[in-house]
């Protein structure tokens, strides 16, 4: 064997050895968990890892209740996770600006996800997120046996919470964006959300829901200052705000999600629609808000996308729902529970008007404006101070004249 010979069969001996680690390094991450961020924490994380268990396909959760700066640290960091699942889509959209996602074409059935919830209208363009759990807002609970006349109720009898682990301000929001609703409809509605010229914040349509919930603050300053204080959940290990106690508020202004606040006395809430208790009301129903929770994939791990596919599939949504007695913005998914369980899963899925929530889908430095500026208005009508809504919305609108032209469009808030 000649020495040219040998080196040869040296150099061969050490390309097969670095392919081989090179196969060891992508079988080993190829191995590697599928690593999920999201919203679900305590019992309801539990749950949803049962559910993901049940796919096959292994896996990491992390839920927190700031999943939003949660990601953005990952993401900074260059260590996002496979999946993120996330509160709306005004963050989604900017990550899907950087293309930091990865489109979903393929990974679910477009028609079983109608609007608003679906956001692409053929399979042609690409999809970056998915609802995997939907909550219906422009409500109001009350306790089973004192359904409340179709007129406004003064602020006392309000069940109002405004703290939170996460985002705070957005029980309020809820107020305002549910007012632009029924008083506007769907079409001002949704132009508002999307940043539309043609409403601004400033604008009559924004400035008098805006004014009319500011009214109903300013009805009790004692009320007031109790709901800035209190937690939207109610006290720890208690049974929501709605049931914290037989005498005070008696209504809550809350999305669907509230009943896992109730616990045990979640058989005995009732709901109606929103409209006719509203301040400066009664109004019809123009449509219905409503918000989910949309997972969204960053890696382009075939693992990952299998376990998108599953999740949102009919099979993946009806386990999940059973599991953790919530709901899906699918289609094919029926509420085979009680009847304010059907009520709430026909204004999801039916006939009728539904409008994503507009904060979830205004950009997240416009989102973040407005909570603030619900939070003084609270503030200063709990103090008895000048609430200066124009000076509120001329602000919220500086901000929104900073934003620039997302090129992931949101092309649907509400359905029509």
């Amino acid at each position: 064997m000649t020495r040219r010979f040998k080196v040869l069969v040296l150099l061969a001996a050490l390309l097969l050895v670095c392919a081989g680690g090179m196969v060891a390094v992508w079988s080993e991450r190829d191995d590697e968990p599928v690593t999920i961020l999201g919203p679900w924490t305590d019992k309801q994380g539990e749950q949803f890892e049962e559910v993901l268990r049940s796919f096959g396909i292994p896996f990491e959760y992390q839920g927190t209740a700031a999943q939003r700066e949660v990601l953005l640290s990952k993401v900074q960091s260059g260590e996002p996770p496979d999946i993120a699942i996330m509160p709306g889509v005004g963050e989604l959209a900017e990550y899907a600006d950087q293309d930091l996602l990865k489109p979903l074409n393929d990974l679910y059935a477009v028609e079983e996800y109608g609007a608003p919830w679906n956001p692409v209208s053929t399979s042609r363009e690409d999809a970056y997120w998915v609802p995997v759990k939907a909550d219906l807002k422009s409500i109001v609970w009350y306790r089973e046996g004192e359904r409340p006349a179709n007129s406004p109720a003064p602020l006392p009898r309000w069940c109002i919470g405004m703290g939170d682990d996460g985002a705070s301000g957005w029980p309020g929001s809820d107020w305002i964006e549910d007012l632009v609703l029924q008083r506007e409809g769907p079409e001002v509605y949704g132009k508002w959300a999307l940043g539309d010229a043609a409403v601004p914040w400033t604008g009559k349509q924004v400035r008098e829901a805006w004014e009319a919930w500011a009214g109903l603050l300013q009805q009790d300053q004692a009320a007031a200052g109790h709901a800035l204080r209190t937690d939207h959940r109610g006290p720890p290990g208690a049974y929501g705000l709605l049931f914290e106690g037989e005498e005070g508020c008696a209504l809550e202004h809350q999305g669907s999600f509230a009943r896992s606040f109730y616990g045990d006395k979640g058989r005995r809430a009732g709901l109606m629609d929103s409209a006719p208790l509203l301040p400066g009301g009664g109004y019809e129903v123009r449509a219905h808000e409503v918000t989910g929770d949309f997972a969204a994939l960053f890696s382009d791990r075939p693992r990952a996308g299998d376990l998108i596919e599953r999740l949102a599939s009919r099979e993946g949504q009806r386990k999940w729902a059973e599991a953790a007695d919530v709901f899906s913005a699918n289609r094919r998914v029926r509420a085979e529970r009680g009847p304010v369980e059907e009520q709430i899963a026909r204004r999801l899925t039916g006939p009728g008007p539904r409008c994503l929530d507009a904060s979830d889908v205004m950009p997240p430095a416009v989102r973040d404006a407005f909570y603030e500026a619900v939070l003084l208005t609270i503030a200063r009508a709990a103090a008895g101070e000048d609430l200066d809504v124009p000076g509120l919305l001329a602000d919220v609108q500086d901000v929104a004249g900073t934003q620039t032209d997302r090129r992931v469009s949101l092309k649907t808030v509400c359905s029509t």
